[in-house]
């Protein structure tokens, strides 16, 4: 029995296993403890969806708290999203009521008294968010022993949304600073369902200590999925805004009733159910919830509709959570992000996805928010596009979104595969944040002393001193930074209104946004309000612009009826070869896809039809007619964009080619006035053994702000960031420009 980990818990947890009725502790859960219990090793719990990892981590390490407990803070768990920290202290709540180990939650939705409580009695289980983090590390730095001293263990959830991001190496800075005030060198448990190299993984969590990491290989059963693909035409926007004559009426319903049936297949799919409806960015989950919620009041059904994204108020959130929890009544959110990640919303009957994810990673993120207690994970993708004229050039005529999402489901059921995560070698934009951030919290420092705190911190192993020194130099050029008569330094004029301001503490750009108010609460916010009596969308119904107060950026608002285009900026995302890669091979097997409904199986069949007649198959370079060429490189994003960028500044120069247009990462189109595709393709070969440097790429003209801060950042400096992380050479090693 002693070898049994479950008689190593606490008393209270095994008898909160008994009350819940577990029959037996998941493998998951059993090699965690195992590892906690007799390793002194940082623990990588990458296992799947529902798998039991949030308790597999604390399980164990409550046990330890329990009989020993801290003299602060002894558990810091970080997550990225503020409904999965309510998510999770809710449970972790429910699980330590009979034990004397309060659990806290710190973010901006929470009450200033509750955050009181904490700074008085510091102990127990603290969730943070990075930027709260930020904010304590700024604002707290001298209660810093006091508050987390002892922290024994750090539990960093959904390691693989922190990968990879200026936000995840935040996180490593932040654990690299406080290691400077706390007692021992705290364990970490990392959390993910989706990783592809876990190599990777553990480099990332044990950077900046010495201990190893272990990655327990849980055998599991192989995870049940039911997936379905299916594809409509929809009018194109632009060509549907007709006006009122008789002679486009009988179009405008047409494009009514094609709109419609999209709709009224997502509808029929989710009607009546439990169902998440995913979308890839917040105006199409907009306009999807509207589009339901009309339908729902057509058949006289219950309100059963919400919408859940960042700009949505925090208590309509909530009440979307809540309706998803609430057994045995039906209920659909349309959601971004916010609910891909391990926020336990009770048992869905499906998911359905809006257009194709840009990874494998998320694809499988949203599938598996079902499947849960035993039941396959079910998915249905909706794609859709404009609908064509006869006009247009073939390139134009493919549906990539099916394509992108037949190979995003044939690379992980044939292959398991899933992204790599992308490195990142000089973090300019967040080696000021840290560096303003590091004086806010210290006061004046010298210059040795500052580059000996920031340059030691994990993120920034590759950046030179001369790098920083530049930075710093011009830091007090712009008055960020200022130099004391004692050649000390501390925060400029200019750079206290950065730091002082609240959204410094992210590291992610972000929008100032309108707070939407009607008579008696908040609704959400929106970047752009339109003037008085104009209508917007937000949480998936119509608003009319009442007042707008522009000091105060509020918009007061009215519910009326109808619906209105949303629109948000964002979606866009990094597509990985392989997915571009297997796109190709979609478009040129002759496999059949069991999980294919009518509508994409006849619009797959016509597309391999109409590319292989076009001689796409043969060649990756295609004529469009007079001068006019479709270039199809079949990368992913980066490479795309270096491609694109050969063409612009080394092919044009030389041969006279443009470049006119496309479609990132899917095709370029170019205009070859001087010159024969057979020019072209040998101008090509040509450039493998020409010594191009990526320099060459980029003008000293050009604006290469990308990250939040990169408009403090010296301009050598950036292009020195650019050419190392958004161009990739190598691709003049297998540009696949002829078969």
């Amino acid at each position: 029995m002693s070898d049994n980990p479950f008689y190593k818990l606490a008393p209270f947890i095994q008898e909160y296993i008994y009350t819940h009725g577990w029959t037996e502790l998941r493998a998951v859960q059993i090699e965690a403890c195992r590892i906690i219990f007799d390793t002194t090793a940082h623990l990588l719990l990458a296992a799947g969806t529902a798998s039991g990892k949030t308790e597999a981590a604390f399980l164990p390490v409550v046990t330890l708290l329990y009989q020993n407990p801290s003299a602060t803070v002894g558990v810091l768990y970080i997550g990225p999203l503020k409904a999965l920290i309510n998510d999770q202290f809710l449970r972790l709540s429910d699980l330590l009521k009979e034990a004397d180990i309060p659990v806290w939650h710190w973010h901006g939705d929470v009450s200033q008294s509750h955050k009181s409580k904490l700074l008085k009695n510091p102990s127990g289980i603290l969730q943070i968010t990075p930027e709260s983090l930020e904010s304590l590390l700024i604002n707290r730095s001298t209660e810093l022993v006091r508050l987390l001293g002892d922290v024994r263990f750090v539990i960093i959830d959904e390691v693989h949304v922190f990968m990879g991001s200026d936000r995840g190496r935040q996180v490593l800075c932040q654990l690299a600073r406080l290691s400077r005030f706390i007692r021992t060198e705290p364990r970490r448990i990392g959390l993910s369902a989706t990783l592809g190299d876990y190599s990777l993984a553990e480099d990332w969590l044990k950077s900046g200590t010495v201990r190893e990491v272990i990655t327990p290989r849980v055998m599991g059963g192989q995870q049940k999925m039911r997936l379905a693909v299916e594809h409509f035409y929809m009018p194109d926007q632009a060509a549907s805004k007709v006006s009122e004559s008789e002679a486009q009426e009988e179009s405008k319903n047409v494009a009514c009733q094609k709109t419609s049936d999209y709709y009224k297949y997502i509808f029929e799919k989710s009607k009546s159910r439990k169902c998440l409806i995913f979308a890839n960015n917040r105006g199409e989950a907009e306009s999807v919830i509207a589009s339901l919620r009309q339908l729902a009041e057509a058949e006289r059904l219950p309100d059963s509709y919400h919408v859940h994204h960042g700009s949505i108020s925090a208590p309509l959130r909530e009440a979307a959570e809540q309706a998803m929890r609430d057994s045995g009544v039906p209920a659909a959110i349309g959601a971004t992000l916010t609910l891909e990640l391990g926020i336990d919303i009770g048992q869905l009957d499906r998911v359905i996805q809006l257009s194709a994810p840009f990874s494998v990673s998320s694809f499988l993120q949203r599938l598996g928010r079902s499947g849960r207690r035993g039941r396959p994970s079910e998915m249905w993708l909706v794609c859709h596009e404009d609908e064509s004229s006869s006009n247009e050039s073939l390139p134009e005529l493919i549906p990539w979104n099916l394509l992108q999402s037949i190979a995003i489901i044939q690379l992980y059921l044939e292959e398991r595969w899933i992204e790599p995560v992308q490195q990142v070698k000089y973090p300019f934009s967040l080696l000021y944040h840290q560096t303003m951030s590091t004086l806010a919290a210290m006061g004046e420092l010298s210059s040795a002393a500052l580059a000996d705190r920031i340059l030691t911190l994990p993120p920034f192993r590759a950046i030179r001193q001369e790098d920083f020194r530049e930075l710093l130099l011009h830091l007090i050029k712009i008055d960020h930074v200022q130099k004391m008569e004692e050649r000390g330094l501390i925060i400029g004029l200019a750079g206290e209104q950065v730091v002082r301001n609240f959204r410094f503490y992210a590291v992610f750009p972000d929008t100032e946004e309108f707070t939407v108010r009607d008579e008696s609460k908040e609704i959400g916010s929106i970047v752009t309000p339109p003037p008085p009596g104009e209508r917007f969308a937000l949480a998936g119904r119509t608003w009319e612009v009442l007042e707008i107060d522009k000091r105060h950026k509020t918009v007061f608002a009215k519910l009326v009826r109808g619906k209105v285009i949303a629109s948000w900026n964002g979606g866009s995302g990094n597509i990985h070869d392989r997915i571009v890669q297997r796109m190709r091979d979609v478009l040129f097997e002759d496999d059949e896809y069991s999980y294919l409904q009518a509508g994409a199986r006849e619009r797959l069949r016509e597309t391999r039809i109409l590319t292989r007649e076009a001689g796409l198959n043969k060649s990756s370079l295609l004529p469009l007619g007079g001068a006019s060429y479709a270039l199809f490189p079949w990368m992913g994003s980066i490479a795309y964009r270096t491609l694109d960028r050969i063409l612009r500044f080394i092919s044009q120069a030389s041969l006279g080619i443009k470049c006119t247009g496309g479609l990132a990462p899917y095709f370029l189109l170019l205009q070859m006035d001087n010159c024969t595709a057979h020019d072209f393709l040998s101008h090509v070969r040509s450039l493998r053994e020409r010594e191009t440097q990526p320099e060459e790429l980029v003008t000293s003209e050009e604006n290469l702000q990308i990250e939040k801060y990169d408009e403090f950042i010296p301009s050598n400096l950036l292009r020195k960031a650019f050419v190392s992380d958004y161009i990739d050479m190598s691709i003049l090693n297998r540009l696949p420009f002829s078969t």
